[in-house]
């Protein structure tokens, strides 16, 4: 096992062991069932970059592991709710039946909902950042990222894609993914600037390609990846005749600009040096995994 895996899988269990510390918390109910079952599983590459952009920052990891928790938690939030019928109307995730399977859409609505409020009581804490400043920051960045100009205006894009008459162009398909899926990676890089009142911007610059080469490693894996590796359906995009990278730019084309992607996100990690390296490997990873 490389350093980078080692690294990712003990960030992983960490964060996992965090959350679900929180969420064992709450009043026992099918909703907190869910929500730990939603919550389980995953790589958990969104609190990994928490972490390694706090270490960047000199930020201790216990500090940055709230938010962290905080980040997978509206991850989870957002898998729950873009596979109920009323949105992908998925079955499978992570290998395993989807919330609303499993329960029934009404406990699936109120368990994503119950993960997005405790992703920002975790950012409320005083331990979840070192000053009261940063706090707030991490929270209405948050906001921003995951509301009606980030994550959730990505995927009323996609919905609406789905009905066009018209295919997506292929900047119609990088805006749309730059909410949907980069927004909240982009908040992950970003975080530790934060919680050092830092500059932000080789952090955004970092993300932005990042989270736009990991849409693309998921089209490609649509498209020729493992259903039993990817733990979901594959092929449905084209089957429903949605524009994709893939569809635009052909598979191999589709790959080089991952690639290319891969590169302007490490190019951007020079003012950190080697103490870059984990992040620069991340972003290896990102169009190098199966699922």
């Amino acid at each position: 096992m490389s350093d980078f895996a080692r690294a990712l899988a003990e960030a992983a269990r960490q964060i996992a062991a965090r959350l679900q510390a929180e969420i064992g918390l709450l009043p026992e109910s099918d909703v907190r069932d869910a929500m730990a079952y939603a919550a389980r599983g995953g790589k958990k590459l969104r609190g990994f970059l928490v972490l390694e952009s706090a270490r960047l920052h000199g930020v201790s990891p216990e500090i940055a592991l709230q938010a962290a928790a905080a980040i997978e938690a509206m991850h989870a939030c957002s898998l729950v709710h873009d596979d109920l019928p009323a949105m992908d109307d998925d079955d499978l995730r992570r290998g395993q039946p989807t919330v609303h399977v499993k329960w029934d859409e009404a406990t699936a609505i109120l368990a994503g909902d119950a993960l997005q409020t405790l992703t920002f009581g975790l950012l409320a804490r005083p331990d979840a950042a070192p000053s009261p400043e940063a706090r707030l920051d991490l929270i209405a960045s948050m906001a921003q990222a995951a509301g009606a100009a980030g994550m959730v205006y990505g995927q009323a894009l996609d919905i609406g894609a789905e009905t066009a008459t018209v295919p997506l162009t292929l900047e119609e398909i990088t805006v749309l993914q730059a909410g949907k899926t980069g927004a909240l990676i982009e908040w992950s890089a970003c975080a530790g600037a934060r919680m050092a009142q830092a500059d932000t911007g080789p952090l955004a610059r970092y993300a932005q390609a990042l989270g736009l080469a990991f849409q693309i490693a998921d089209d490609i894996l649509d498209v020729e990846g493992d259903a039993s590796l990817a733990g979901k359906r594959l092929q449905k995009d084209a089957a429903a005749g949605k524009a994709t990278f893939v569809s635009h730019l052909g598979l191999e084309g589709a790959k080089i600009r991952a690639k290319t992607l891969v590169e302007q996100a490490q190019a951007a990690l020079a003012p950190y040096g080697k103490k870059g390296q984990m992040l620069r490997q991340t972003a290896e990873f990102v169009i190098a995994r199966q699922n």
